[in-house]
């Protein structure tokens, strides 16, 4: 259940990209938001009577120019925009917004008062933001998304909800707020709520949208253990498709919306879908051992895969669906990339365990295991770009052809960026 409440409008502050990062990205803006009730709302909505919160704003300069910083923020929220050229740490006392490649922070909202941010979702590279209060001491109600308006410094909106929201992803005509076991999908024009998903208990907010120019593909858990859902917006279509026999621990879609990548709480394999007839495409193996996978990844032309574990190796696998119609293999010449190593006992397929004719991943880069990490591929040809929970950014290269390890390429720690080499 949600309420809708609208601020009034005050005089813009400055823009929310710097010159720089305006370059071939238009500056988006929504029409003012109207109240918007339904049966389904808390029948109680308050209004904000000074949405402006009070913070002040570090200017955007490169990062080994900052000045030391006099505390150290905990990070409580990161992730990757839309198109993973940018990403969002929601911290104790604010949010920032970094720019990947080249690697700089862009700016932070610190709040004079402190309040944590334990989600902040990006749309792309425009002003708008969705923030959710978290930590200790929440900036905002952890079962409010604020609609945070940067070319204004301030809150135009909120959505109120009688349970503490998980997550919330954004499209340039949607808002899907994610709860415990409820999702709901809002018009991002006016607000207005168009479908409601009864999901399983969902604490980490699973859910992942299609961000092509197409129509919505919306993925989210199912009513069942190891069951995912996937809501074809254009055609009224919904598949279910019994993924694992074990609870869903993480997914990720193509950007198109035609593949979706699975992973269970037991982590060893992750299966790749067609979301059209939820046929099983490709199953690849990340290790014999179980792991928690923190994050999955496609590459832009759905080629390649990233994951990330808490056993501190990101794998990247090679997938053989052509993107341009999933369910066939992509042929291959001499010049192509390699195709995930199978172990050297497949000759015996059908006869031992799956374990010994898996597919594995082409190339690996080595972490501090037991950290949490998540992972995209980067801007540039075979990179990949790593944010730690503690802070810690790194680009890496893989070959495409011959595979092994990664080459590291940067490395910053942007809750300490004089510590960056």
């Amino acid at each position: 259940m949600a309420t809708l409440s609208a601020y009034p409008s005050p005089n813009p502050n400055p823009i929310f990209l710097s010159p720089s990062d305006k370059t071939n990205h238009n500056p988006e803006f929504l029409p003012p938001m109207q109240h918007h009730t339904s049966p389904d709302l808390d029948p109680n909505p308050t209004t904000n009577p000074n949405p402006n919160p009070d913070f002040h704003t570090t200017p955007s300069t490169p990062s080994d120019v900052f000045p030391p910083s006099t505390a150290v923020s905990s990070l409580l929220h990161l992730s990757f925009n839309q198109d993973h050229g940018c990403f969002a740490a929601g911290t104790d006392h604010g949010f920032r917004i970094y720019n990947c490649d080249p690697f700089r922070e862009i700016f932070r909202r610190d709040f004079d008062r402190v309040g944590g941010i334990g989600v902040v979702e990006m749309l792309f590279r425009c002003n708008i933001l969705a923030l959710v209060g978290g930590g200790p001491e929440p900036q905002y109600p952890p079962n409010k998304v604020m609609i945070w308006d940067d070319h204004q410094s301030r809150c135009i909106g909120e959505l109120s909800f009688r349970s503490e929201v998980r997550s919330v992803r954004l499209r340039r005509d949607r808002i899907i707020v994610v709860l415990e076991q409820k999702i709901f999908v809002y018009n991002f024009a006016d607000l207005k709520l168009l479908h409601q998903i009864e999901t399983i208990a969902n604490p980490k907010g699973l859910c992942a949208v299609s961000q092509g120019a197409g129509s919505l593909v919306l993925v989210c858990p199912g009513l069942q253990k190891g069951q995912v859902r996937v809501e074809h917006y254009a055609s009224k279509r919904t598949k279910f498709i019994m993924a694992h026999d074990s609870r869903i621990a993480c997914f990720a879609l193509a950007q198109d919306g035609q593949l979706l990548a699975t992973a269970s709480t037991k982590g060893t394999l992750v299966r790749i879908f067609n979301t059209v007839d939820g046929s099983l495409l490709q199953e690849v193996r990340r290790g014999a051992d179980r792991a928690e996978i923190y994050s999955l990844a496609f590459s832009p032309n759905a080629q390649w895969l990233a994951v990330s574990s808490d056993k501190g190796t990101v794998h990247v696998f090679s997938l053989k669906i052509n993107p341009g119609s999933p369910g066939t293999d992509r042929s291959r010449s001499a010049s192509d990339p390699v195709t995930s190593p199978h172990s050297s006992l497949s000759f015996i397929r059908g006869v031992l365990p799956k374990y010994f004719s898996s597919e594995w991943s082409v190339a690996q880069f080595r972490l501090v295991e037991g950290s949490q990490y998540i992972v995209a591929f980067g801007h540039q040809k075979n990179t990949v770009v790593i944010l730690g929970i503690d802070g810690s950014f790194y680009r890496c290269q893989f070959d495409p052809v011959n595979g092994g390890e990664m080459t590291q390429l940067e490395y910053h720690n942007f809750l300490k960026p004089e510590a960056a080499f």
